[in-house]
């Protein structure tokens, strides 16, 4: 099966404490399934202006705001397939648009400022993106590993919970292996919930027993408020 290459929908944020996390996790048992992944280390490179426009206005919180970022579910080398996500969110709805190339194939275009070389719809406002800011570059490694479960009832009805988030600043590789500074505190997971529609009942309900309650949570933005807050402390750049 092709991997999907659009999505519109509600993404949900939630901080969990180790406890909480179980709660959930026996609560959503008899309703969803680890997808085949299982527990999976997700890399990203976020891309952006050398003064950090892009992630600076998102963090103003304004109706509308957009990121680009190129994203693998492994280490890979420069043969393997990466994704190249647009992602933007409009009064609370993300939509995503993203396709798949070579690893060497995006690293070369974005090097050198050249279109990616695919001709599709997606592509195209891809390189309207990189038109409009101009001359984005690598700024941040970003990576975590998750969990991913999908609803039995075939409903798109999607649960994650990220773990170990860690930034860098240097070797932006999708190649390189995972390390770099954590964002979260000690014991807590990042929970998304990730919907078209609604969230189902036995979810509301777990939630509210626990006290568990949605949060604004940005990693990107996150780790940018760290990297400022070194800075002002005088600290090495590169984490």
């Amino acid at each position: 099966m092709a991997a999907q290459t659009t999505f519109e929908r509600y993404e949900i944020k939630y901080l969990l404490t180790a406890e909480q996390k179980q709660a959930v996790l026996q609560a959503m048992a008899q309703f969803m399934k680890l997808d085949k992944y299982g527990r999976a280390t997700i890399r990203n490179i976020y891309y952006d202006t050398k003064n950090f426009r892009l992630i600076r206005h998102s963090l103003e919180k304004p109706a509308y705001k957009e990121k680009l970022r190129v994203r693998s579910y492994q280490q890979v080398t420069a043969e393997q397939p990466v994704f190249v996500e647009l992602k933007k969110k409009y009064k609370s709805v993300v939509y995503k648009r993203r396709l798949s190339l070579p690893e060497y194939q995006v690293s070369n275009a974005f090097f050198n400022n050249t279109p990616l070389p695919v001709c599709s719809q997606i592509g195209n406002e891809i390189q309207y993106f990189r038109n409009y800011y101009k001359s984005l570059v690598p700024m941040v490694f970003l990576s975590y590993e998750r969990e991913a479960f999908y609803s039995l009832d075939g409903s798109d009805f999607r649960v994650t919970f990220d773990e170990n988030i860690l930034y860098r600043q240097q070797e932006l590789s999708l190649c390189s292996d995972v390390y770099g500074t954590p964002i979260l505190e000690d014991g807590y997971t990042l929970m998304e919930i990730k919907t078209s529609g609604g969230i189902p009942l036995w979810m509301t309900k777990i939630l509210t027993e626990q006290g568990i309650y949605k949060t604004s949570f940005s990693k990107y933005g996150t780790a940018y408020q760290h990297m400022m807050m070194k800075q002002k402390k005088g600290e090495k750049k590169y984490a």
